[in-house]
């Protein structure tokens, strides 16, 4: 009850802001900016604003909430702020950075502003942050935040609470202590919840989970997403290829990797950048968007040249002009599903070596049940149509041959883009569009140049 209640006051300061905004009262948006919503509302109101609106927003928040506020936007937008800020402002605003969402953030900088920055920092933030930094932004290393809190497996419980105390607080998500040997290997974990609950004469090493299975360092973001949503994981521990600790991974940033690798796939079909301003300039909008539709425009001269080869057949028969874009379209639909089902499995983890024939066979007699089906519906409406039982099968035999090479296409594609280290997602419906294309022209108007020749 309390989060509906607080989720439609900030709806509501949010109308009064746009309201605001309308009017020019500036003083007042301000006063709402910083006093009525949280920085993550104000990073979706940045991202829903055209490019001027959003300007001005962005100089009427208030400087402490800069840091908050610049950790929700997207990168393409984050990036822009961070252009217009020197080294120093940029330190000021860090400053309260945990070492993860810091790295990200530097990152998206030139490697001359990066060391400026570092050198802005105390030695042994700077140590944190260099540490992220050193591995990849797509591995376990390069998600992970070395701010943990590590005790040793022969000391007791009561020992371990009095140390807890110590601290003003505890890194945020912080649902196990880590259990290391003295030369920072990993042992376990320590619950606390099991924690509190414990007799505190016991030593760490009798309450401890020791069946926890550390996560590589140069493990990929995508397995370890896939690992989080597996156990029900909050947090996690990294260790290097000697099972030395290194940080730990925690469940906010594995949901961004979740909803990242959610809008790379459905953005990628269109080939968009994931991080793609909905308010992006026009230019800018324009120069992304023309090298995908100059890569379409050579797939569809390659459809159409296979119609050129027919051309005298198309002009005996005028019917095949007009039932052609039907073979086309049901083999671009069919094929789509199956490569959007792959690239899901694959993405899962689902799909390997030892199930792929089994995939392969569903999806030829999936297609080719599918073909005979729709092939019997077409090829009536064709005959009833034209009066033409001739026309009638052949559209049949072509479409049980496009849907069947759909299928197959779409299973085999994906898997083999992903062997040769190309984006299934990217260059997938692409691919695949041309081969239904050419399949189902090249079907119909060959089989219609036998039987009319």
């Amino acid at each position: 009850m309390t989060d509906i209640l607080e989720k439609s006051q900030a709806r509501q300061r949010l109308r009064s802001l746009s309201e605001a905004l309308d009017s020019g009262a500036l003083k007042q948006v301000a006063r709402i900016l910083n006093g009525g919503l949280s920085p993550s509302d104000i990073a979706h109101l940045l991202e829903s604003s055209p490019p001027r609106q959003r300007a001005l927003l962005w100089n009427l928040v208030d400087k402490q909430l800069e840091g908050e506020v610049l950790q929700y936007l997207s990168d393409d937008i984050r990036g822009y702020f961070l252009s217009q800020l020197n080294a120093q402002e940029l330190a000021d605003i860090i400053e309260d950075f945990e070492s993860d969402d810091l790295a990200d953030l530097l990152q998206q900088l030139p490697d001359t502003v990066i060391q400026e920055v570092l050198d802005t920092m105390d030695e042994q933030d700077r140590q944190r942050v260099e540490e992220v930094l050193s591995y990849p932004e797509d591995t376990a290393g390069g998600l992970m935040n070395t701010d943990t809190i590590t005790v040793r497996p022969d000391i007791s419980i009561d020992v371990v609470l009095r140390y807890l105390r110590r601290h003003r607080n505890l890194p945020p998500m912080t649902d196990n202590l880590i259990v290391v040997s003295r030369r920072d290997e990993f042992i376990g974990m320590l619950p606390i919840t099991k924690m509190l609950v414990s007799n505190p004469a016991s030593t760490v090493r009798e309450v401890m989970d020791t069946d926890i299975e550390p996560i590589p360092v140069t493990l990929s973001d995508t397995k370890v997403a896939t690992l989080f949503e597996r156990y029900d994981l909050i947090s996690a521990p990294v260790v290097n290829e000697d099972g030395r600790l290194l940080g730990r991974i925690t469940i906010d940033d594995v949901v961004d990797v979740i909803r990242e690798d959610a809008d790379h796939s459905l953005m990628s079909m269109a080939g968009l950048d994931e991080d793609e301003d909905t308010f992006a300039p026009v230019w800018k909008t324009t120069r992304r968007r023309a090298v995908w539709l100059g890569i379409n425009l050579i797939t569809a001269f390659i459809a159409s040249a296979v119609i050129g080869l027919f051309e005298e057949t198309i002009t005996k028969v005028v019917a095949l002009a007009v039932l052609m874009p039907i073979v086309a379209s049901m083999g671009g639909i069919a094929g789509s599903q199956t490569l959007t089902l792959v690239i899901r499995g694959m993405a899962v983890g689902q799909i390997s070596g030892a199930n792929v024939r089994w995939l392969l066979n569903r999806e030829f007699l999936s297609g080719a049940m599918n073909g005979i089906f729709w092939a019997l519906v077409v090829a009536s409406a064709a005959a009833t149509w034209f009066q033409d039982l001739m026309i009638g099968g052949i559209i049949a035999a072509a479409l049980i041959i496009n849907l069947v090479a759909a299928a197959l296409a779409g299973t085999v594609l994906p898997l083999f883009l992903k062997s040769r280290n190309i984006d299934p997602a990217l260059a997938g419906s692409v691919i695949l569009t041309t081969v239904t294309d050419v399949v189902g022209f090249m079907a119909f108007l060959g089989l219609a140049t036998i039987f009319y020749a």
